[in-house]
């Protein structure tokens, strides 16, 4: 419309405002002036298809027409009598914006339903004018980014009957309540995110839904009194406190989902009592006690009480519940016998009873119905008739991980549907049975019997597997042929395997995650692996795969971690893997890989981890290319390869995810997804160590064994995030950094066999989770600081030191000694020598060799600079001199 409002549009508002001001909001429009009601609302937004996140939308109000009757309009209905629009069903509909109080939407006072769900309202406050919609029945905002405090008013709509205002994401609630000793009369206060007892106002209530909002506080007991409440979900928010004793309403209730909450106490016995109750979800809360037991209910055919902390047995009762469809009760502290009585539920089509301490037999009884039947993590013998034969033709999911069976379960020999199938974590050996190809020969996708003692492995002839996990077993040989045309997920690793990666490999167009390390596999690197469009982790550590890495690497769009360590590959590092810009993971470590520093990976803004340790990498590392190098970088090892030259200041400068780093509220966090866990085998503490998980907040830092020169920058302490520093076995002199006092989270710093001197700083006294330090075989002197984590360190992190003196070691420190010049007092970090170069070391030469030689020293320096010979000319006097000095002060202190 540019600049002005067209004339059309000046118009519509125009009328509004007549509209309104000869009616207030109490009266009636007319059916012209609703129509432009609506048109203006309409106006008010625009259209994003980003705005609605459904399965199927469209912009219902893009075909409003303003010289047609509103009623005729696309999600608009009105009364045939009196033609005022009495509902108004917008969801889905791409509408974007806010929806403020002088919204004309609020004119429509004859609405009985308004659906405006799944669009974004770019987090508009809820107006309290949703209140004065006196004849609403229904009303749904879920999906719609509204954000803020919910009114009161909402509580006010006496004929409300439907609520939904699920997966806003940031709802709080207008509580009122009757305080007589301070106020005399109702009042509200602002409670954020707690649901009002005020919603027991609503007893015509039927439908409500807040869930997927971050409501905390306790339940409020009134919501449980509504008499015609028919659904009730409040589940993911952040409820808490136990459910209320007694209940006077419910009689109604049909589902009630109060799951993922931190509701604790025991289960009241209401629950059990509800006769109208189909669906009953309360998993993962805190509740704890036993089950109690079910009165005669025929109605309930779902219901979760998993991931809580209830304990006692499964109560016999349970078979009351003949119209069960679903059971789960997996997570939870459940011990004893699963009641044969479950047999007569014959309804029943899904059991999860995982991670228990249950026992159970299997046999016909149990599973002549059951679709889907989990039993892992009870850790307790699980008892196989395998000598019933009879068919299960229902069965398409069966989880048996970690019950301590020795043998696949015979029933599963006609399971001629199965999909599903995980026997992982048990005490299976020996080669596969003949039959297991004929299980699920079309239906199988997914198939774990990882971690057991299996051989070998008949054949893998499932066409439509899409997951397959053989890690941890016995597999020798070559590996299983499968058809890879479904294949997403591959795991092999910890096996005997061995030749060739098999060729099949190349025909999984959709390979996600493929993990064969572990094994003895040789030969090269398939081209294919590096070309894929779709593969996510390459992971073919420790085995004897040799020849270059392919040069052509096109990493797709999904390449997040190339695991290589612990081979026989040679040649250079392509510099094609540039590419891949998602990448998270680099370990190429104890390779032959001959180059220089791949200083053109600095640019891949995901890369957290790049480990190229025990190589044939060399050279100087130049300064960084790139603006900002490796900002997400975290765990940098090059150890053990043939660098040289000085450390490189400017790339510790810009290490920005090693400084800073929040460990978060959320608890640990680790690299990987579901599917496959980052691991990483590193140097900690002096120990090799493999982390089978890798924590997003572990940061550390290896350049040892190289030939690394020069001083240690005095920036490395800015990175207070490092978990572990080790520069050990290098050429590093000058001394240790006082800034590595800010190094508050290192756990371990290895600095030893170098040439470094000076006195240790006093300021490492205040890294209390410090537990290893290495600082031997170099040229320190003085004093080793005393208390806090310097009491815990033995002789051996600070052998080869002929000048420290101090606990642990049997040199004590002299008191007059101490009082003299020494490195740390005469040379500071900060101020290692004035911009003229006309230093102390320049005083020191002239009182130790002559003022006349001394001076000439300091003018070159003061003219030229500091060339090589005359820095190490400059030390080697120094020590020459400090010598003398405690020489001399020893003398004296005998003359005394």
């Amino acid at each position: 419309m540019g600049k002005c409002l067209s004339w059309k549009y000046f118009s519509l508002l125009l009328s509004l405002l007549f509209f309104h001001s000869q009616f207030p909001f109490s009266s009636s429009l007319s059916s012209n002036s609703q129509c432009s009601a609506l048109l203006h609302f309409n106006h008010s937004l625009s259209l994003h298809r980003r705005a609605s996140h459904c399965g199927y939308s469209y912009p219902k109000t893009g075909s409003w027409k303003e010289d047609k009757d509103c009623c005729t309009w696309d999600g608009v209905v009105c009364d045939n009598s009196t033609r005022h629009v009495i509902a108004l069903d917008l969801s889905c509909s791409w509408l974007y914006g806010s929806i403020p109080s002088n919204s004309t939407l609020f004119l429509l006072r004859h609405l009985r339903s308004l659906n405006l769900a799944r669009n974004d309202f770019d987090l508009s406050l809820i107006s309290p004018e949703f209140g004065n919609f006196q004849s609403l029945t229904h009303l749904n905002l879920s999906h719609s980014r509204f954000y803020g405090e919910i009114p009161y008013e909402i509580s006010q709509l006496s004929s409300l009957v439907s609520l939904d205002l699920s997966y806003n994401g940031d709802l709080m609630m207008t509580i009122d309540y009757q305080s007589k000793h301070q106020f005399g009369k109702e009042s509200l206060v602002t409670l954020p995110r707690a649901i009002p007892t005020s919603l027991g106002n609503l007893t015509q209530m039927i439908y409500l839904d807040l869930s997927y909002n971050n409501f905390n506080g306790l339940l409020p007991s009134s919501i449980f009194d509504l008499p015609n409440l028919s659904v009730l979900d409040l589940e993911r928010n952040q409820l808490v406190g136990p459910l209320p004793n007694h209940v006077s309403g419910l009689n109604l209730l049909i589902d009630l989902s109060l799951s993922s909450n931190f509701l604790n106490g025991t289960l009241p016995s209401w629950l059990f009592s509800l006769t109208s109750l189909m669906k009953l979800t309360l998993h993962q809360n805190q509740f704890i006690g036993e089950i109690g037991e079910f009165k005669y209910n025929n109605s309930l055919d779902y219901l979760d009480l998993s991931y809580n902390m209830l304990q006692g047995s499964i109560p016999s009762s349970i078979s009351r519940l003949v119209s069960l469809t679903t059971l789960d009760l997996s997570s939870n502290n459940l011990q004893g016998s699963v009641p044969s009585s479950i047999s007569r539920l014959v309804n029943l089509n899904t059991l999860h009873l995982s991670s228990n301490n249950l026992s159970i037999m299997l046999d016909l009884e149990l599973f002549s119905n059951l679709n889907v039947f989990n039993f892992s993590y009870n850790n307790l013998l699980v008892s196989i008739n395998n000598n019933l034969t009879f068919t299960l033709p229902n069965l398409t999911e069966l989880y048996l991980s970690s019950c301590n069976i020795s043998e696949f379960p015979i029933f599963l020999k006609v399971a001629t549907n199965l999909g599903s199938l995980d026997l992982s974590n048990n005490r299976i050996y020996g080669q596969t049975p003949e039959w297991l190809g004929a299980v699920g020969r079309n239906s199988l996708t997914f198939l774990d019997l990882s971690h057991n003692f299996l051989t070998s492995i008949d054949k893998i002839p499932w066409k439509n597997l899409y997951s397959v996990d053989l890690r941890n077993n016995l597999l020798q040989g070559p590996l299983p042929t499968l058809n890879a045309l479904s294949l997403r997920y591959l795991f092999a690793s910890n096996n005997n395997l061995s030749g060739g990666i098999p060729s099949f490999i190349c025909n999984a167009s959709s390979l996600e995650v493929l993990d064969l390390s572990h094994n003895n596999f040789s030969g090269t690197i398939p081209k294919c692996l590096v070309l894929s469009n779709a593969l996510s982790v390459l992971d073919l550590r420790m085995n004897s795969l040799n020849g270059s890495i392919p040069a052509s690497v096109s990493c797709g769009n999904y390449l997040r971690n190339i695991n290589l360590n612990g081979n026989q590959l040679e040649g250079p590092l392509p510099r094609s893997l540039e590419n891949c810009t998602n990448l998270e993971v680099l370990d190429l470590g104890n390779n032959k890989i001959n180059d220089t520093f791949p200083y053109w990976l600095e640019s891949i803004l995901e890369l957290q981890v790049l480990v190229i340790r025990s190589n044939k990498f060399q050279g100087h590392i130049s300064n960084p290319k790139a603006e900002f190098p490796f900002p997400n970088l975290r765990i940098l090892d090059i150890s053990n390869n043939d660098f040289n030259g000085p450390l490189p200041r400017k790339y510790f400068k810009y290490l920005k995810a090693m400084m800073n780093v929040d460990k978060g509220e959320d608890g640990l966090k680790y690299m990987g997804n579901e599917y496959y866990h980052d691991s990483l085998n590193v140097t900690m503490k002096g120990l090799n160590i493999e982390l089978v998980r890798i924590q997003t907040i572990f940061t550390t830092i290896d350049f040892s064994n190289n030939s690394f020169i020069g001083e240690i920058p005095q920036i490395i302490g800015s990175l207070n995030s490092l978990k572990g520093l080790n520069f050990s076995h290098n050429n590093l002199i000058g001394y240790i950094p006082s800034s590595f006092g800010h190094l508050t989270n290192l756990e371990w710093l290895d600095l030893s066999f170098n040439k470094l001197d000076g006195e240790i700083p006093k300021q490492l006294e205040d890294l209390n989770q410090l537990a290893v330090l290495e600082l031997s075989h170099n040229q320190l002197t003085g004093p080793i600081p005393s208390g806090k984590q310097f009491n815990t360190f033995e002789n051996n992190s600070y052998t080869n030191n002929l000048g420290l003196c101090g606990f642990p070691l049997t040199r004590t420190c002299n008191n007059h000694t101490s009082k003299l010049p020494t490195t740390s007092t005469l040379q500071q970090e900060n101020n290692l020598e004035p911009k003229n170069g006309f230093g102390w070391q320049a005083v020191l030469i002239g009182y130790g060799c002559g003022v006349i030689f001394g001076t000439l020293m300091g003018y070159l320096m003061f003219k030229i600079g500091k060339p090589k010979w005359i820095v190490r000319m400059v030390k080697l006097e120094q020590h020459i001199l400090l010598r003398r000095l405690k020489n001399n002060a020893r003398r004296s202190g005998g003359r005394k």
